[in-house]
């Protein structure tokens, strides 16, 4: 059996990664001080799910506009009644970041449940309803990240489910960004559903970051730092993670770590424009 907290613990150590992590925990804790979340952290943390939304819809190649996003997510306007296919991921991005808030208390306790409500936020109008809210089963694949390689094949992805749980679960052991990290690129690797792999696991990045404590308050855009250095980039870092290397998990985490840098970044602007009345 592996030894995950030992796994994990040593990708902490990796070559580089020890001060890419705690430049991300530096960034993070920096955040946590502003001003405007001493009374703001629901408006912060909202606007962020928001840009969040937006980002993880354009990293699936839908871009929409960050208003619409805005006002859908805040209840003042509606998708068309027969979106088209843009729509519908993006649609699919937005619940999904949207349920992120309300599974966070679930991703380090029960994984399974949270991903399958996430899921079923992301995937609820891409999927027969038979295949939403579950891990692919034997004869089903996913066309998604096709250039990562072809996804493992039910027997095997039962066993990189049994890993991702225990990944999450790790608790303190382990740094939060590692086990963020780690979760993501496992998704979207193993790739557990036949579509939305990609929105869930920013989806679950993001909540384990709330969860584990390094950002709390749910302000920092993760999905943005991914977005930020573009998706070649983004693709790049995960095929990197998927040669199981030395080099190319620690290239994971790096990359992680930088979204979450810049996604702090981000949620700093958001604090700003919370401070200053100035979202509109």
């Amino acid at each position: 059996m592996v030894d995950v907290i030992a796994s994990l613990s040593a990708l902490a150590e990796l070559p580089g990664v020890p001060e890419r992590i705690a430049a991300a925990r530096d960034a993070c804790e920096q955040l946590r001080w502003h001003e405007a979340l001493r009374r703001r952290i629901p408006e912060a943390s909202a606007e962020s799910r928001v840009r969040g939304a937006q980002a993880s819809a354009a990293l699936e190649g839908a871009t929409v506009p960050l208003d619409l996003v805005r006002d859908v997510m805040r209840g003042a306007a509606q998708w068309p009644l027969t979106p088209d296919p843009v729509e519908l991921v993006a649609r699919g991005a937005v619940t999904a970041t949207a349920e992120s808030e309300h599974v966070r208390s679930l991703v380090t306790r029960a994984p399974l449940q949270a991903l399958a409500r996430l899921h079923v936020a992301a995937a609820a109008d891409l999927l027969p309803a038979e295949q939403v809210g579950r891990p692919r089963l034997e004869g089903e694949t996913s066309a998604e990240f096709r250039d990562l390689g072809p996804a493992p094949a039910a027997g095997e992805l039962r066993e990189r489910l049994d890993l991702l749980v225990a990944a999450m679960t790790a608790g303190a052991a382990v740094p939060a960004l590692v086990v963020a990290a780690v979760a993501h690129a496992e998704i979207a690797t193993a790739r557990p559903f036949v579509r939305a792999n990609g929105v869930v696991a920013r989806a679950v990045e993001r909540a384990l970051l709330q969860a584990t404590g390094l950002d709390p308050t749910g302000v920092v855009v993760s999905e943005a730092g991914h977005a930020t250095q573009g998706g070649p980039a983004y693709l790049g870092a995960l095929a990197a993670y998927g040669l199981g290397t030395p080099e190319g998990l620690g290239l994971w985490i790096g990359h992680c770590a930088d979204a979450v840098v810049a996604g702090a970044a981000q949620g700093a602007q958001i604090c700003d424009a919370v401070r200053a009345g100035r979202l509109t």
